[in-house]
């Protein structure tokens, strides 16, 4: 009997065909199991399409059917890509940029899983030392725990208790019957003393701590043989701990295990939540576990003390108005001899404190409801600062962006940023506790961990063993994709998109799975040519442990180290979508492809023949030491185009993103973000503004377009409503717009589509079937310019609304720019939910391309190349060397070669990242940095600038 199905042991390849997904055209395409595959081509040609919104969509989708009905119906279904097959699929896991986390309780040690070993290791062969004297902590025998009862509690009536639950959820029902029917008569209850009742039990969802009241007695020399029979009960149900309490509820501990020798303080027995910064029982106490707090600045709260309070000398409240803040102020002022209408300066300190921080008596408001009606009240006002702190407390963790205002971020006064309680911090392996440990760089870490056997006792190796094992193996992991200069306590969102897909990796390098189709986008974005043999490394041993491995990417060494290359093409957009090539690397060197082109070095970016230079002047930044950075002290020269370089976690962004753009956009524009910690700077006078392009999406909503973030679409509105026809008609510049009532398609708001709710499945976007997803009403429809209504014009192509409005000049210059960054391929209207990282930043280039500027510009692109093909670089080094050529000073902070090698000026930063890094290695050009014998950038442009 034939067989009627694929053993996909048997099938050696992964077959789609039919691929129509956005802009692919019904595309077969098949690549060989168990592979390193790399899908590349020009910016917009589909690749994504390709990888993630059919192979990986398909792979989701079927893994979700999996799931009965009742179970999707909870979890959202996947809606089933445009593609007619896809065979040989195995299961699909992507590792892509855009899911970092944000939670201010992530980092890379969580991520990775190496702090959760690290806090095992510190639960299980810890050392504790008193955080009071220094001393190691002792373990105290019974006589001792007597002796230290009657020197704290000597004739005072006391509780002696047994914990038995601690920092645990549960009812608890049968222990406390089981407590009950050995004789006891009371409990204490998350420290409240409850009596033991039949079929008693507390709430299961909450966390609980519950003692056994053994005995409640006067502590006295005469009842020596009673206090110490129930100490030792307690000792037996407590496992070796006891608490004592008295009437005021102070409660001591006592323990078998750990305590100071010479104050008498214990700890509780380490648990691995006792070093969680995420638990209550590890976290410090004061900032939550999260290493900062939020204080309210008083300079934000008054930050003009010319004014009065009436004049709106107190920013938060704003000018007088008839509420009752004002109504307590002025009864404030009046018990304390001041006026609302004097200027802040003149009020004196003891007012200002007054106001700021409250008063000590209670205040007699007096509130006219009408003439006949007037109350009196005694309130408290404890001060402007508790009175936003309360409304931060109402608002939640993340705050709003008017209370961003008024508060600053300042390091935790208690655990100094180390995030513990400070019990847990005085807990050492080799001399360092766990803080110590998570603020090293992963190489430091390595180092560290590597022959710490040598250094420990044969108990605590015993124990370490396994645990050692497996830090060791994570930490290789993140040394095998690059990350050596990250520290395990940094935040996850402060980490780069290339970053947190290569933390990804090295997590699933570490869970050694088989039979599966990994999926990733760009993984050497943000890598240095030194780490980028790394990654690659990394990801053929991922290949080999019989997985596929499909790699979107542009980068050159990653595409000739490939097992298959796939090469979509062959321009972008509608002129995009097809398969212009596939097959090993050498074939498509001579396939004569646009990317063969570059590879093969037919086509490429030319080295300038002469550097620019400049206009003289100078910005300048002296002693920068935020990070890593060691006392950095740098020029910029102005009216050139500046690379800043160096290897990953070198210092770029600190110095550049961290400590330039803030002082700038500070300067120029009043933003609220600090600098990392400098000395000062100079030449702020030689440039009159600044301007950040980076790749963050240009909106979140499908409602967002190129042609309204540009702002092109408020004068293609305004020439519509100028036509004869809509001034007949009367219609106003909101007739056109399909964000408010009026001119849009009311049945599907102007969004031109219609979800259909589907219960059991996936949502179902259909065209609206009153505008036909025109996203207008009839009427409006009907003005047309040179035979176009505004619904057609959404949906040109840039490169033909550029011929279409080129008569316009407002509109086509807007147009135009975007043409020039090589966006013509993009419709005005298209969702920008659907643009990529890369086309995202060029629309944002491309409207800033559009202003009138005054040639005295400091533009700042961090990476610009990312998502980029080598034709879009040449296109984009063209947009940016215009902007230098009328005047403007262009820095890009950059790995990509091809930029370095065409800048006028270069600054290398190095040697090494994290704590090796941090120093200016090199500044000149880039003739002179490949000349330079230390500088690792130096040494990979030297091959790409030879003749």
């Amino acid at each position: 009997m034939a067989k009627n199905h694929v053993d996909l042991g048997e099938q050696k390849e992964v077959e789609v065909y039919g691929a129509r997904v956005h802009n692919l055209k019904n595309i077969d395409v098949s690549f060989p199991r168990n592979k390193m595959v790399v899908i590349t081509g020009l910016s917009g040609s589909g690749k994504s399409s390709l990888a993630f919104d059919t192979i990986y969509a398909e792979g989701q989708r079927r893994y979700m059917e999996t799931f009965s009905a009742y179970s999707r119906q909870f979890m959202g279904g996947m809606e089933r890509p445009d593609v007619d097959k896809v065979s040989g699929l195995s299961p699909v896991i992507a590792i892509e940029q855009k899911t970092t986390s944000k939670n201010p309780r992530s980092t890379v040690g969580t991520i990775t899983e190496i702090y959760d070993f690290m806090r095992l290791l510190y639960a299980r062969v810890g050392e504790a030392f008193s955080y009071n004297t220094g001393e190691k902590m002792e373990r105290m025998s019974e006589d001792q725990i007597l002796q230290n009862i009657y020197k704290k509690f000597e004739n005072k009536p006391v509780n002696i208790l047994a914990p038995v639950v601690k920092g645990r959820k549960g009812h608890y029902r049968e222990l406390f019957e089981q407590i009950r029917k050995q004789g006891y008569v009371k409990v204490r209850v998350d420290g409240e003393i409850q009596d033991l009742v039949a079929k008693m039990q507390v709430d299961r969802y909450k966390i609980h701590d519950i003692e056994i009241v053994v005995d409640r007695l006067v502590v006295d020399q005469k009842d020596h043989k009673r206090l110490l029979d129930s100490i030792q009960t307690a000792m037996r149900l407590g496992k070796g701990i006891i608490k004592i309490s008295d009437k005021e509820n102070n409660v001591a501990h006592f323990s078998k295990f750990l305590m100071c020798p010479t104050t008498g303080i214990s700890y509780d027995e380490p648990q691995p939540n006792s070093f969680s910064f995420n638990s209550p029982y590890g976290a410090c106490e004061t900032c939550d576990g999260l290493g900062y707090i939020f204080v309210v600045d008083k300079k934000s709260i008054m930050p003009n003390m010319k004014l009065s309070i009436l004049n709106g000398g107190l920013a938060p409240l704003g000018e007088y108005r008839d509420i009752w803040v004002f109504q307590v102020l002025k009864a404030l002022g009046k018990k304390y001899n001041f006026s609302l209408s004097t200027p802040l300066e003149k009020l004196g300190d003891e007012a200002i404190d007054l106001i700021l921080k409250g008063a000590p008596d209670l205040i007699a408001v007096e509130v006219a409801y009408n003439k006949w009606n007037v109350q009196n009240y005694q309130v408290t006002f404890d001060g402007i600062i508790k009175l936003l702190e309360e409304q931060q407390e109402k608002r939640g963790e993340g705050g709003s962006d008017d209370m961003e205002a008024f508060r600053r971020l300042e390091t935790c006064p208690d655990c100094h940023g180390a995030r513990l309680k400070k019990e847990s911090l005085h807990f050492k392996v080799d001399g360092k506790n766990i803080s110590e440990l998570a603020t090293m760089d992963v190489a430091h870490l390595h180092q560290w961990f590597d022959g710490v056997e040598d250094r420990l006792n044969d108990r605590q190796n015993t124990i370490a063993k396994e645990i050692l094992k497996e830090i060791r193996a994570r930490i290789g992991f993140l040394l095998d994709v690059g990350l050596n200069y990250l520290t395990l306590d940094r935040t996850s969102r402060t980490l780069s998109g290339g970053e947190a897909q290569r933390i990804r990796l090295a997590t699933q390098i570490g869970s050694q799975l088989m039979n599966v189709m990994y999926i990733l986008d760009e993984p050497s974005i943000g890598l240095h040519q030194r780490d980028n043999e790394r990654l690659i490394t990394a990801l053929k041993n991922l290949r080999d442990l019989g997985n596929t491995v499909l790699v979107v990417e542009h980068d050159k060494d990653m595409i000739l180290e490939a097992d298959h290359v796939i090469d979509v093409g062959p321009a972008a957009g509608v002129h995009g979508g097809q398969i212009v090539a596939q097959g090993t690397p050498a074939q498509i060197l001579k396939s004569g492809t646009l990317t063969a082109s570059y590879l093969n070095g037919k086509k490429g970016i030319e080295v300038p023949k002469k550097r620019r230079e400049g206009n003289g002047h100078h910005l300048g930044i002296l002693k920068a030491t935020g990070h890593n950075l060691k006392e950095v002290s740098v020029d910029f020269p102005l009216g050139k185009f500046i690379a800043v370089t160096g290897v990953s976690g070198s210092g770029k962004s600190s110095l550049i993103t961290e400590t330039l753009y803030p002082i700038l956009n500070h300067h120029f524009f009043r933003a609220k973000k600090k600098p990392l910690a400098y000395e000062k700077v100079t030449g702020l006078k030689e440039i009159d503004k600044v301007i950040e392009i980076d790749q963050a999406p240009i909106g979140r909503t499908p409602r967002s377009n190129p042609s309204t973030y540009t702002g092109v679409f408020s004068d293609i509105r305004n020439l519509f409503v100028a036509l004869p026809e809509a001034k007949i008609r009367g219609y106003k510049p909101g007739r056109f717009s399909f964000n408010v009532k009026g001119g849009r398609c009311e049945t599907c708001q102007g969004a031109g589509m219609k979800v259909i709710e589907m219960n059991f499945l996936p949502d179902v976007q259909v065209p609206c079937e009153e505008c036909g997803g025109r996203r207008y009403n009839r009427e409006t429809l009907e003005v047309r310019y040179k035979g176009k209504s505004i619904s057609d014009v959404l949906d040109m192509s840039i490169e033909d609304a550029c011929h279409f409005f080129e008569h316009m000049p407002s509109i086509y210059r807007k147009i135009k720019t975007l043409n020039d960054v090589g966006l013509g391929y993009i419709r005005l209207g298209q969702a920008s939910t659907t643009l990529s990282g890369g086309e995202a930043q060029r629309v944002k280039l491309a409207t800033e391309l559009s202003k009138k500027d005054t040639g005295k510009t400091f533009y700042i692109l961090d990476e610009p190349t990312t998502g980029l093909h080598f034709e879009d670089i040449a296109v984009l080094l063209g947009v940016l060397n215009s902007l230098v050529d009328k005047g403007n000073t262009v820095l890009v902070i950059e790995h990509n070669l091809d930029v370095v090698k065409v800048a006028d000026w270069v600054i290398d930063l190095g040697e090494e990242g994290g704590a090796g890094g941090g120093r200016i290695i090199f500044e000149g050009t880039p003739e002179g940095l490949i000349e330079n014998p230390i500088s690792l950038t130096g040494k990979f442009l030297k091959k790409e600038m030879r003749p």
